[in-house]
């Protein structure tokens, strides 16, 4: 009975040391993962950091493009309002050379049915 017993008990131990392996295992396990997770979501965050300033340089191009058009068009649309200024000016003095002679133009002269005596 007593090799029973002691056949028991080194089973009872067995069992013990295959149950503290599997949960060191476990352990293990699920260090691994978190580390692998970590190590993931850095990788996905510096790829996320890379297409963003991939992104913003683009971006970056094309509104520079479009804003040296910008540049353009608000540089001859302001040449254009210089000359068209200058036109008005010079169009307005005429137009009053125009009104202004008829009246300043008097002819002081006595009328025909005026008589001298």
């Amino acid at each position: 009975m007593a090799q029973k017993t002691e056949g028991i008990q080194q089973l009872l131990i067995a069992e013990k040391k295959a149950t503290d392996r599997v949960h060191e295992a476990r352990k293990r396990k699920a260090a691994r993962l978190k580390t692998a997770k970590k190590e993931a979501e850095a990788e996905i965050t510096a790829y996320k950091e890379h297409r963003e300033k991939l992104y913003k340089n683009a971006e970056q191009a094309a509104a520079g493009k479009h804003g040296s058009a910008e540049t353009e068009i608000a540089a001859y649309t302001n040449k254009q309002i210089v000359e068209l200024e200058k036109n008005m000016k010079m169009q307005m003095q005429k137009s009053m050379v125009l009104v202004q002679d008829p009246l300043f133009d008097i002819d002081i002269s006595l009328h025909e049915n005026v008589k001298l005596n």
